[in-house]
């Protein structure tokens, strides 16, 4: 047990951040993080408490419960409270292979479910395991992974987002020649163009991708497995396939003018920004001096906000379409549910000090893109909530003026092709219709988005894992 006073003797201190001001002038991370000896006292806060909940990795009520990875969270704080940062990766390693990652990116649904967290701040989890990862690296206890050998069985995985690449590295650890193929320029997925510098720079994802290729993975990138003839000649050549594809197709406004020039997916504008920046080290513009309008209030829209920002911008607007949300957990949210409370992300805060002025409209509701040839604005009206649903507010149509309006309203599914190319089936929502993780083709199994739905990377990594211990039982049952 960790220092058995740490919660009641120090309070929670957060890693520190680059002015908004100042961040915005660049695509960086920019978070500052404590030294060595304040983050074991941090660690210290943990109370290996007996009841845990911080590593449950469980769904209810469509709210998450702890870390879905299952991260042995008290002790490895227990080992960094006692500066044996050695020991806390180790324990860290057995759970999480990609750490840098989910320490960036990951909600920290474990730290919304930590005991501290009934009454007081939790304790700083997702800091703590990022600090542990960078640290392995610097101190070189970060290396390829090679199978002892491997047994002449070959997987070929498409798409190389968390799911791809978790799947990859635990097939690889069990002895499979493993190919994975990527349709884009660079390996990935999303977390290579789906996520911008500033929560993830892109020589992070590098670094790891790297790795795994020492470690014996092959990666081809330009590689669109779209066809069945394609698909016909991997699954002669291989003893399995993973769809790991993601869930591809993005949701859209089926609205008057959606055709107009400047309304665009959000992900086509996240993607474009950082293809500049790896090509030619300078941002696209295609926001500058524009009125941009954001529509959606998810991640990705503050990611969209956070571009937009950086790019220059004249004005950002958010449109969502839920009332603002409670600054404290409703009745219907408790602990150690992962909380749905009012907070301002990093693109929102740096949009209200560059702009003056919180950017979101809450219960707004698009009707209609207005323009000629490019977009000019959009007509949308008032909501209000009864019953549970949302009602048109009469008399409430306003136009709002807009250059370019970004889609950020989520994902649907897997793209109809995936289907069709691959010989798979879709559930209900879309997503690709599984058993065990295989398909319907004996020799096609899914994993991540592809099989989830829109998901967190912390849980399209464990799908991964999952996924590959899936693959080798059928293959060893073969």
């Amino acid at each position: 047990m960790a220092n058995a006073r740490g919660f009641l003797d120090f309070k929670r201190k957060n890693d520190k951040k680059s002015p908004p001001l100042e961040r915005v002038k660049n695509f960086k991370e920019f978070i500052q993080p404590l030294d060595k000896k304040e983050r074991e006292i941090q660690a210290s806060r943990c109370m290996d408490c007996g009841v845990a909940f911080c590593h449950t990795g469980r769904v209810s009520g469509g709210r998450d419960i702890g870390c879905p990875l299952h991260n042995l969270i008290p002790e490895f704080n227990d080992a960094l409270y006692r500066g044996n940062w050695h020991e806390a990766f180790a324990r860290l390693d057995l759970t999480n292979p990609f750490p840098e990652f989910t320490g960036r990116v990951c909600p920290a649904p474990c730290e919304d479910s930590c005991v501290c967290a009934i009454n007081t701040d939790s304790v700083s989890i997702k800091a703590n395991e990022l600090a542990i990862a960078e640290n392995a690296f610097k101190e070189g206890l970060i290396l390829p992974q090679k199978p002892t050998k491997y047994n002449g069985k070959k997987i070929a995985i498409i798409g190389s987002g968390p799911a791809g690449l978790a799947c990859a590295h635990s097939l690889n650890l069990l002895g499979y020649k493993v190919c994975v193929y990527e349709k884009s320029d660079r390996v990935g997925g999303l977390l290579m163009y789906g996520i911008p510098d500033m929560k993830l720079e892109k020589s992070v994802v590098e670094r790891r991708v790297d790795l795994l290729k020492k470690s014996g993975i092959e990666f081809k990138v330009k590689q669109n497995i779209d066809s069945k003839k394609k698909v016909a000649s991997l699954l002669k050549d291989h003893d399995a396939l993973v769809l790991c594809t993601g869930a591809g197709a993005a949701m859209d406004l089926d609205l008057k003018g959606r055709g107009l020039k400047g309304v665009e997916l959000a992900l086509d504008f996240l993607t474009q920004n950082t293809k500049a920046l790896l090509n030619t080290g300078v941002a696209a513009s295609s926001a500058r001096g524009k009125n941009v309008l954001v529509i959606g209030s998810g991640d990705t829209s503050v990611d969209c906000v956070a571009v937009a920002t950086r790019q220059g911008a004249k004005s950002i607007t958010r449109f969502e379409r839920s009332p603002k949300k409670s600054e404290v957990r409703s009745a219907n949210n408790p602990w150690p549910l992962k909380a749905d409370v009012f907070t301002t992300d990093y693109g929102l805060e740096e949009a209200l000090a560059a702009y003056g002025k919180d950017v979101r409209e809450y219960q707004k509701m698009t009707k209609e893109f207005c323009g000629k040839d490019r977009v000019e604005g959009v007509l949308a009206c008032d909501l209000r909530r009864e019953d549970g649903k949302n009602i048109e507010v009469s008399g409430s149509e306003k136009f709002y003026a807009a250059d370019l309006v970004l889609l950020a309203i989520g994902f649907s599914g897997s793209e109809k092709s995936v289907a069709k190319n691959f010989g798979v089936d879709f559930d209900a929502k879309n997503n690709v219709e599984t058993q065990n993780y295989k398909t319907k083709h004996e020799k096609i199994f899914a994993c991540g988005d592809a099989r989830m739905g829109q998901s967190l990377v912390v849980w399209a990594i464990r799908d991964g894992l999952l996924c590959a211990r899936a693959v080798d039982e059928s293959l060893d049952e073969a």
